[in-house]
């Protein structure tokens, strides 16, 4: 009876982890868009994210990104890549406006928090709006840092270190390719055509 006790626990065993697991796999293959009514987060393999918003999520098929996106966009935002240090095309701008997440655009930051910090990257010393982007803990290639991705998309931005030169100490360092510069709105977000003087 013990023999055909634990066959049958083995065969259940068999059966059930790879419905588990398929069950638990990353959605970042399907494409859906999540409303306010059901909230939803960006799929996480790794540690939770420090920050959750709720808001429109966007996700999309591995196709999908690659239509939408460049090649150097796609290897930044979808694999984690990084744009080599001084290539970038913000690293060192001053225009004024708010910078939008290149595959989605969402607003991320403003120019009125943009610092040259002398590191080859966009650096800013605060997200736009609390929420906008999400920070994870991120210990790849013998390093640990926090990873910013887009809070939206889930689209990789940069990282984001303690060292900056404002009364927030943190330094957002984003690649150039992961964002997109909005001169004709404001820098905190508003179109300037319906600013008051």
């Amino acid at each position: 009876m013990f023999e055909r006790t634990m066959s049958v626990c083995a065969v259940l065993l068999l059966v059930a982890c790879p419905i588990i697991a398929a069950c638990t796999e990353r959605t970042d293959d399907r494409t859906a868009v999540v409303s306010n009514d059901h909230p939803a987060t960006i799929p996480n393999t790794e540690k939770e994210p420090k920050t959750m918003v709720q808001t429109d999520k966007v996700v999309k098929t591995d196709a999908e990104w690659r239509k939408i996106l460049t090649p150097e966009q796609y290897e930044i935002m979808r694999n984690k890549g990084t744009e080599r240090a001084f290539t970038g095309k913000y690293w060192d701008t001053t225009t004024p406006g708010v910078y939008k997440c290149a595959a989605c655009g969402a607003v991320l930051f403003s120019s009125d928090n943009k610092f040259d910090s002398h590191c080859g990257w966009p650096s800013f010393d605060r997200m736009i709006e609390a929420g906008t982007v999400i920070e994870r803990e991120d210990d790849s290639h013998g390093m640990h840092r926090t990873e910013v991705i887009c809070a939206r998309c889930g689209g990789h931005l940069g990282h984001v270190f303690d060292d900056g030169p404002t009364d927030t100490h943190m330094r957002y360092c984003i690649n150039s390719a992961s964002i997109e510069l909005d001169p004709k709105a404001g820098p905190k977000g508003k179109d300037k055509a319906d600013a008051k003087p």
